[in-house]
């Protein structure tokens, strides 16, 4: 599967996360609770980041993902070079065929080679498909690393 580092504010990048945020507001567990935070392009420009979008045989946009660099000590001291995953979002036209896993991986991979020793990433309980891609690829549960409101779980993977 073919990736495509892109600006966050690509209009295919945007377009993608405008179904995100949709997708999330309408099933969030909570009425009206889900926050939408739109990402800082400058956080995900390198060096400080990253977004990539996954594209299908055609060279459509079906999925996305950035990754951004955290602060050292985000664990609590713990002398980790820390990288989020954020905002991974597959289209249906994606599901099913592994591009979710694919992308995760990808997304490990790029911030490893910047440098990552870990990876975390925040996400909600009601997202059963994401947690358990998250589950089935190394992550474990930590305490939370932030104070995300629309999160209920925090992950962590050495990579």
């Amino acid at each position: 599967m073919p990736f495509e580092p892109v600006p966050v504010t690509d209009a295919r990048a945007d377009e993608l996360l405008t179904e995100y945020f949709a997708y999330r507001s309408a099933t969030f567990p909570v009425a009206d609770g889900y926050v939408v935070k739109p990402p800082d392009a400058a956080v995900f420009t390198p060096p400080a980041g990253e977004f990539v979008l996954a594209l299908n045989e055609s060279g459509t946009a079906i999925g996305c993902g950035g990754i951004r660099r955290l602060p050292d000590d985000v664990l609590g001291g713990e002398p980790r070079t820390v990288w989020e995953v954020k905002h991974l979002w597959v289209r249906d036209a994606g599901r099913g065929r592994g591009t979710g896993r694919a992308l995760l991986a990808e997304l490990e991979r790029r911030a490893a080679a910047f440098g990552a020793t870990t990876v975390v990433l925040d996400t909600n309980a009601s997202l059963v498909a994401a947690n358990a891609l998250y589950a089935s690829n190394g992550y474990v549960a930590i305490p939370p690393y932030n104070d995300n409101g629309n999160a209920t779980t925090w992950f962590r993977k050495d990579v």
